[in-house]
């Protein structure tokens, strides 16, 4: 492909500190990761962060840290990527899908108090490709009903909003805890890894002892203290987030702009293909670009004319609740969720990466546009 979906946006400096990393000899639990850590959690504006293997296993971890057990339930949307629905699984939870809102495809906050039951838990909050859901509605709700709330963040680095109190927070920020993840696509990378944050020192903690097989807290060594995981982030993982840290703004910069120039480009055919829409009060950082395709388009004829130009493309997401697994275990069926399924079913992700310049962004769109019926 001449252009491909995404790459992730690697320099002198990370090469620099992973080889650093490499020739310590620490290669886990070391100075690396605690300076990750520490710097990750100052810029998300947090008292504590805990680095782990990945944002599937950061969930994982918050939901067992919450307390959400077997029998209970936790609301969250049907648009996300597969894990966020899993993770409420793994600790014998079942997730309750409310539909989502069909601006920002953030879960539907004026949807979420009709799904609420004796056995209601948590609400697992998605901030879905790179904005915040409506947080000031969904804490008033979680407030009402005793709720905990989790944040899955992993698509949402760097996203804000302003609340109506007119303080500024960050994805992740909001609930308990706040997840995110550092896959290749994504705002920064690590290559693989995921990191939680929290204010709570009873809370970090807790997550230290999980991802580190449950040891105990004087981490002395073979002391185990409750069931715990290998969600350890390697030390050369660390570096490499180091160095991206580094230049975060940059890249969360770099993407608004990319997003703004598809803007311009795709303007002259608003009427047929829509483009992201940004909440009031709201930040955007572009997890992926993604346009709304007119209902009654083949997007799969579409994809195949941009592939033949060279352009990768991908639906980005499909809806949860319509995997065969969720169908077979849980009686799902089309109709269930329509707004998430019309939004499945018409959402394309198009070339996004650090490098793509003014000019391939023109050639894009005006391929896109020549692709539509």
């Amino acid at each position: 492909m001449k252009y491909p979906l995404a790459k992730p946006h690697i320099g002198k400096k990370e090469e620099h500190y992973a080889l650093e990393a490499l020739r310590s000899g620490v290669l886990s639990i070391g100075p690396k990761v605690e300076a990750f850590e520490e710097r990750f959690a100052r810029f998300v504006g947090t008292k504590h962060a805990v680095a782990v293997s990945s944002g599937t296993a950061g969930l994982h971890l918050a939901l067992i840290a919450a307390g959400i057990k077997e029998g209970d339930e936790v609301i969250t949307p049907p648009f996300s990527f597969v894990a966020s629905a899993n993770a409420i699984l793994y600790v014998g939870a079942k997730p309750i899908f409310v539909d989502v809102d069909p601006h920002t495809y953030n879960i539907d906050s004026e949807k979420i108090e009709s799904a609420i039951t004796p056995k209601t838990a948590a609400i697992l909050v998605v901030h879905i490709l790179g904005q915040c859901a409506a947080m000031d509605r969904i804490l008033s709700i979680a407030k009402k009903h005793k709720l905990k709330i989790i944040e899955d963040a992993c698509e949402s680095l760097g996203a804000t909003q302003m609340g109506l109190d007119g303080r500024k927070r960050m994805a992740g920020t909001f609930g308990e805890s706040g997840i995110f993840a550092f896959y290749p696509n994504k705002q920064m990378t690590t290559g693989e890894g995921g990191m939680i944050v929290t204010n709570s020192g009873k809370l970090d903690a807790l997550f230290r002892s999980l991802r580190n097989q449950g040891r105990g807290k004087n981490r002395e060594w073979l002391n185990h203290e409750r069931l715990g995981y290998n969600y350890r982030l390697p030390e050369m993982s660390a570096a490499l987030g180091l160095a991206q840290l580094e230049k975060i703004t940059f890249l969360i910069r770099e993407r608004q702009k990319m997003a703004a120039w598809y803007e311009r480009c795709l303007a002259l055919h608003a009427g047929r293909i829509i483009m992201p829409y940004v909440a009031p009060r709201n930040t955007h950082t572009y997890f992926v670009y993604t346009v709304l395709l007119p209902r009654g388009a083949s997007r799969e004829m579409i994809m195949q004319k941009l592939g033949r130009a060279g352009i990768a493309t991908k639906p980005y997401l499909p809806s949860i609740h319509l995997f065969s697994f969720y169908r077979k275990r849980f009686g799902y069926r089309s109709g269930n969720f329509p707004v998430s399924e019309d939004v499945s079913k018409r959402v394309l992700a198009l070339p996004f990466y650090i490098g793509l310049k003014k000019s391939d962004v023109a050639f894009i769109a005006h391929a896109l546009a020549r692709a539509m019926p």
